[in-house]
């Protein structure tokens, strides 16, 4: 592979990466299931609770059921991409997840607590059609809790 289609490789993944969390974020959950193939599967394998979400149908309806109420940035860092393949890649990508629960729209900011989450994504990549999709997502989450409510945020209680 020439060096420049390497490069161009890499950053159409290191996009898709962070296009998921925007759509996430600030996009419409549902959306994702665009950035994996036809047969894509998002999992967190065990010590996580096991789930394996597999198709773009099923993740779909798995991301578009995330509350309406949900408030949530996550930080995308020390993204590494290596092209294995003029059709296929793979990446490790650290996120931190800021959320609450119970949030009611536009207004007065929560205030910000610790990360709800700290893990890393290891992701394979495919290109299909011309177009570097996301074959599959493994999430590792080795720091995590419970999401707070806003309301909790607001009054500075812990929730459990």
């Amino acid at each position: 592979m020439d060096p420049m289609e390497r490069l161009f490789a890499e950053r159409a993944c290191e996009r898709v990466i962070v296009d998921f969390v925007h759509r996430l974020d600030l996009g419409e959950p549902a959306s994702v299931a665009e950035l994996f193939t036809e047969d894509g599967v998002w999992e967190w394998p065990p010590p996580g609770d096991g789930r394996r979400i597999r198709g773009r149908e099923a993740l779909r309806g798995y991301f578009g059921s995330r509350p309406a109420d949900r408030l949530s940035r996550r930080l995308m860092s020390n993204v590494l991409v290596t092209v294995t393949g003029p059709r296929t890649a793979r990446s490790v990508a650290y996120f931190t997840t800021y959320r609450v629960d119970g949030h009611e729209g536009p207004g007065a900011p929560v205030p910000a607590g610790p990360p709800v989450q700290v893990g890393h994504y290891e992701d394979t990549f495919r290109r299909v059609d011309g177009s570097w999709l996301i074959a599959s997502r493994t999430l590792h989450l080795p720091f995590g809790g419970p999401t707070p409510t806003a309301a909790g945020a607001l009054t500075g209680k812990p929730v459990s």
